[in-house]
């Protein structure tokens, strides 16, 4: 779990202003710094975590996943997937705009975020998750023309937790994923999860795009569709009326 930098209210507060990465200002071109050891800075003295990016991290067990969706559907209900998946949505718009001042600084390219290879954009801001715990992915934008795209999320943190529950379970990703790319197109987007690893499936998959496609999985999804059959009549131009 990350969390960017802030100035604290108060001086009282013992929270670090800024916590630094000796790595990433000893090897500022350094761009593969995948492993554990490289990406974060463990610091002993104070318990502070910081990645390569200079945000600080916390480390939290599975326990703490639980008691965090335990405790929503304890206070609201059945809203409580609503309320992780806004949770995510805002993580999301805030992570993007996050994402596109790391990214610059690191890269230092002359053209702008949206005048670079998408593909690779999207592998620059996602590796990082996967190193912080939340799953390796892999994104589909042949359908993108289309008003619509799939992301596969393997070994989703809130899923591996969950165990098989027989239903999606994923809703802050699916916010996440809503969040990032309505800011990084500009246009709103949702996101829902139409394949999860907590209903017996060996990954998650999730479908992202305008509101229409959004709302006809979502209609599908309960009235029984399966995953493959959402795709197979979003591909043939299926649409709510």
């Amino acid at each position: 779990m990350t969390f960017t930098v802030s100035e604290p209210k108060k001086e009282s507060l013992r929270i670090p202003r800024k916590v630094e990465h000796l790595w990433s200002q000893k090897y500022p071109q350094k761009h593969a710094h995948y492993s554990l050891e490289q990406f974060f800075r463990f610091d002993n003295q104070t318990g502070a975590i910081a990645d390569w990016n200079e945000c600080r991290n916390i480390l939290v067990t599975e326990d703490f996943i639980i008691g965090l969706i335990e405790g929503l559907e304890e206070e609201v209900g059945s809203a409580s997937t609503y309320v992780m998946y806004q949770i995510g949505k805002e993580w999301g718009y805030r992570d993007a705009k996050f994402f596109q001042q790391w990214f610059e600084k690191e890269y230092k390219y002359d053209k702008k975020l949206y005048e670079i290879n998408l593909i690779y954009v999207l592998e620059a801001w996602w590796w990082p998750f996967t190193s912080q715990g939340w799953g390796n992915w892999d994104v589909d934008l042949s359908e993108q023309k289309n008003g619509f795209m799939f992301v596969n999320i393997f070994d989703s943190a809130v899923a591996r937790t969950l165990g098989d529950v027989g239903k999606p379970v994923c809703h802050i990703y699916a916010g996440l994923m809503a969040g990032f790319f309505s800011s990084l197109v500009k246009k709103e987007l949702d996101c829902i999860e139409i394949q999860c690893y907590s209903m017996g499936e060996t990954y998650c998959k999730f479908l992202l795009g305008k509101k229409d496609r959004i709302d006809a999985a979502t209609f599908w999804q309960n009235e029984g569709a399966t995953a493959r059959d959402i795709e197979k009549r979003l591909h043939n131009g299926e649409y709510l009326g």
